[in-house]
């Protein structure tokens, strides 16, 4: 009995004991939180003692350093060094107080005794590199590692480690050093290359720093394709697009290689809208052969390259017509299937709206209908496509039977979406405004926030124009207008946008009509024009639903247009904080961090 008593009085002391333990670990971590050094230090340092656990020693210690308490934390230190000389972190740990208390060359002859004395060991090395870095010593933890790499004659050991303290650091050139270093034997860390670089660069220096490296390299090795595609990422942050297709084209023949990483980066100046560059691109990959198996793709994305090309600015019509036959050769060279479908669309597109050749495009557009293997979104597509045609030969009903088949058929979903739209546009169009408001209404809750914000401002146009007979009358003048850009006739709809004004004096259109004009005049890249109207706009319409769509419209031109990034942040920003409901906010945000030179890429 006397036993058992003894048993349980002793399990109940442990008991509290532990939980006392546990009081003090809280309480002294709530101090140090508090930034209440002195009250942490007293706990951490009994703590310590009892258990001799090396996360209370951390916090003991960086509470005495931050109350300067050197002579105490030293003392300590060198009992701690004679008791554990195999416990590197007690060392760095004294090197760490000298440092502070200004003593660098102590400090310094420490830390290299502990990096020199350290066996050849890989967890020793990483052990000490990591107390280096909780000590904030971050050039020794560097040192370390690189001391490690040397011990062992491996150049790639430790890289992740020696990346994240290069990154933490902001040491743009040794990180740059480090990506070269390993990339080779690991591309796969190409992306998060990218991603990091953007990161700690600022500015066009920095990637001109890059640029060397990677040149200086690639004389040395060539034969490596993961540092071409790194300085064709370079370049094309740049917006130096021909260098890196210059850059792509050597590597090309040096290699004689096939052209995959030629045809893969010009969707990359296609999306960058450097058509041009893509257009060499897809030309030098033809050189090839037509026994090369990019041959097919690439012709049909150098025809696709030259419609973009045409259709982003003012055109001719010669030229446009030798397009729309380069279309037709290759569709009767290799078929109408798979890629030739997407051509077919093009083609109709041109036929329609370019050369003024209606009934070709629809009959283009009813064989494409007619091919093999076609999906039912495919379909959708090129019905919606008959029902634009339909729109520009007049006949309406026969555009929204087609719209309303493609709706019903995907309903609730962004196909179907856009068919409702459509469909509600032409409504707009032929003056049923009450109508098509009534359908925009609807899609407003759309889950597609491109439809839903067209549909909105659709809506609001409507609602905002019909509050007298003078306004209305200006309102259907302005569909018209809006018709004749649908129908790519940009002069006629601007002559009929101007004359709003003098037929309906004093009308509610006034920042309407200056988004549609500004959208004309980038359409024919009539650039100074469209600022104009886009900066009357904003500063002078605070209230209209286009004022958000101007700030972005602009930023986004003299970012990538004007070659004024300082003006698209600013704009970039009044937009984040006067209109945080926009829907252009997300991509504001994230562009205005890429102006700045923040991370955006992971």
């Amino acid at each position: 009995m006397k036993k058992l008593f003894l048993i349980i009085f002793f399990g109940f002391s442990f008991i509290l004991l532990r939980a006392q333990d546990n009081m003090d670990e809280a309480l002294a971590y709530q101090y140090y939180q508090q930034g209440e050094f002195e009250k942490a230090a007293v706990l951490l340092e009994k703590l310590f003692n009892k258990t001799k656990n090396d996360s209370y020693f951390d916090l003991y210690f960086s509470s005495l350093i931050k109350v300067k308490k050197y002579t105490e934390a030293e003392s300590i230190l060198k009992k701690l060094i004679k008791q554990y000389p195999q416990k590197s972190q007690y060392a760095i740990a004294l090197g760490r107080v000298y440092q502070e208390n200004g003593r660098t060359a102590d400090a310094n002859k420490i830390f290299q005794e502990a990096i020199n004395n350290t066996p050849k060991d890989e967890n020793k090395f990483r052990e000490m590199a990591n107390a280096f870095y909780r000590f904030e010593a971050y050039d020794m933890a560097i040192s370390a590692f690189l001391q490690g790499r040397k011990i062992f004659g491996d150049e790639q050991m430790f890289q992740f480690e020696l990346l994240s303290i290069y990154r933490f650091k902001k040491d743009k050139q040794m990180l740059i050093q480090e990506y070269i270093n390993v990339l080779a034997s690991t591309p796969q860390l190409l992306p998060q290359a990218q991603g990091v670089l953007a990161s700690v660069f600022e500015d066009n220096a920095d990637y001109q720093l890059l640029q060397n490296a990677l040149l200086k390299k690639i004389q040395k090795d060539p034969q490596t394709e993961i540092y071409t595609e790194l300085l064709t990422w370079q370049y094309i942050q740049q917006q130096q697009y021909e260098m890196a297709l210059r850059q792509l084209i050597a590597q090309d023949k040096r290699t004689k290689g096939d052209g995959n990483l030629l045809f893969n980066t010009a969707y990359t100046f296609v999306s960058n809208k450097a058509y041009a560059t893509a257009i060499k691109a897809y030309e030098y990959i033809l050189t090839k052969g037509e026994e090369n198996e990019l041959y097919l793709a690439a012709k049909v994305a150098l025809i696709n390259a030259k419609y973009e090309l045409a259709i982003s600015g003012k055109y001719e019509k010669v030229a446009i017509q030798a397009l729309a036959d380069e279309y037709l050769e290759v569709l009767a060279k290799y078929g109408r299937n798979g890629q030739g479908l997407v051509a077919l669309r093009k083609l109709a597109n041109l036929q329609a709206y370019y050369l003024n050749d209606l009934k070709k495009a629809e009959l283009t557009l009813e064989s494409a209908l007619q091919t093999s293997g076609i999906s039912q979104s495919d379909v959708a597509q090129i019905k919606m496509d008959l029902g634009d045609i339909y729109v520009l030969t007049k006949q309406p009903w026969e555009a929204i039977l087609a719209y309303e088949q493609v709706s019903k058929q995907f309903e609730n979903q962004p196909l179907g979406n856009e068919a409702k739209f459509r469909s509600a546009r032409i409504f707009f169009y032929v003056g049923d405004f009450n109508y098509a408001k009534s359908q925009a209404d609807v899609l407003k809750a759309s889950t597609s926030q491109l439809i839903a914000n067209d549909a909105l401002n659709l809506s609001l146009l409507i609602n905002d124009n019909l509050q007298s007979k003078n306004d209305s009358l200006a309102l259907k003048m302005y569909a018209d207008a809006e018709m004749l850009q649908f129908m790519n006739k940009p002069d006629q709809s601007l002559i009929k946008l101007d004359s709003i004004n003098i037929a309906y004096p004093n009308n509610s259109l006034a920042d309407d009509i200056l988004m549609a004009k500004a959208k004309i005049f980038i359409k024919t890249s009539d650039v100074p024009k469209a600022e104009t109207m886009l900066k009357e706009i904003i500063a002078n319409h605070h209230d209209s639903i286009w004022t958000d769509d101007a700030l972005f419209i602009l930023a986004d031109l003299y970012e990538k247009k004007l070659n004024n990034p300082e003006e698209a942040k600013k704009l970039f920003q009044q937009l984040m904080n006067d209109y945080p409901g926009s829907m252009f906010n997300a991509e504001a945000r994230k562009r205005f961090r890429n102006i700045r030179g923040d991370n955006v890429g992971t």
